[in-house]
């Protein structure tokens, strides 16, 4: 039998399950909404079609409250209530069945609905809807896949002064994407490295930082579009570097299927690795 759990961002867990908080049925979870993009010439019989869009997912989830006295009902609603609040913000919706568990990012679109009646309340129960609203409406993994490569390998000896270069100058790897739709990816690369560069030779596209990381510096750039971001962190300090992004690239994504991905630089040492993380993504479960 499918769980539902949502987790609001204070780590607040609420299971729709059984006791107490017993699920009736949930609704989107593979449906959604999607808007066809297309243009018209003019005289022009039918349009051209460009793209479709899903829209914000709207899950709605009913379930019964069940309590052993009065008290805890008011008690149990009050939780619900609290829990749900979207002043909190995002909180993730975990789903739960025998093939596995997903998640996704959602928020309540509204407080609680309890519905008055003999069918739905009672001294020791209460029906309640929840519907939530995830503008990612994507289904996720919920444990991110990474995979590390190495700049350079090859044999040299301390103590060296840059700049440097030796070793094998790449590194490559295959990823598969296992989800329905491109998926984006966080990668980080830790120092020292210059102008390091990875590539997706699968999709002829590239990323490259023109700047030089240094050994206590790590590289973080994320292709996701709603949180595009190049940044150098260091153990005091986190600089916001998009003007080292070089033109000519591409934030780019990992298709559906294996992607090759190749990693070098102009100069660097094995121990600047690069790490991909990624979670595939799903249009419904």
């Amino acid at each position: 039998m499918k769980k539902i759990r949502y987790t609001n961002p204070l780590d607040q867990v609420i299971e729709f399950y059984s006791y107490p908080y017993r699920l009736y049925f949930v609704e989107g979870l593979g449906e959604a909404e999607v808007e066809t993009q297309s243009q018209q010439a003019p005289y022009q019989d039918g349009s051209l079609y460009i793209e479709s869009m899903i829209r914000d997912r709207i899950i709605t989830i009913e379930i019964k409250i069940v309590a052993k006295s009065m008290e805890e009902l008011d008690h149990l609603k009050a939780n619900l209530t609290s829990t749900l609040s979207p002043k909190l913000g995002l909180g993730t919706l975990e789903h739960e069945s025998a093939s596995g568990i997903k998640e996704i990012q959602a928020i309540a679109e509204s407080l609680p609905y309890f519905p008055d009646g003999d069918n739905n309340r009672g001294p020791l129960y209460q029906k309640a809807l929840i519907t939530l609203v995830a503008h990612n409406p994507y289904w996720l993994d919920p444990v991110q896949n990474t995979r590390e490569l190495k700049a350079y390998e090859g044999d040299f000896t301390f103590p060296f002064e840059f700049p440097v270069q030796f070793g094998i100058e790449s590194d490559t790897t295959t990823i598969y994407n296992e989800g329905d739709t491109e998926a984006p990816v966080i990668v980080e690369i830790n120092g020292p490295i210059t102008r390091p560069l990875i590539e997706n030779i699968t999709t002829g596209e590239h990323m490259q930082i023109n700047a030089i990381i240094q050994a206590d510096q790590t590289l973080v750039i994320d292709t996701s579009p709603r949180n595009k971001r190049v940044e150098i962190r260091s153990e005091n300090e986190t600089r916001k570097v998009m003007g080292y992004f070089d033109h000519g690239g591409d934030f780019w994504l990992l298709a559906p299927g294996e992607n090759e991905i190749r990693y070098r630089a102009d100069a660097g040492i094995a121990e600047a690795t690069a790490t991909v993380s990624w979670q595939s993504q799903y249009v419904g479960i």
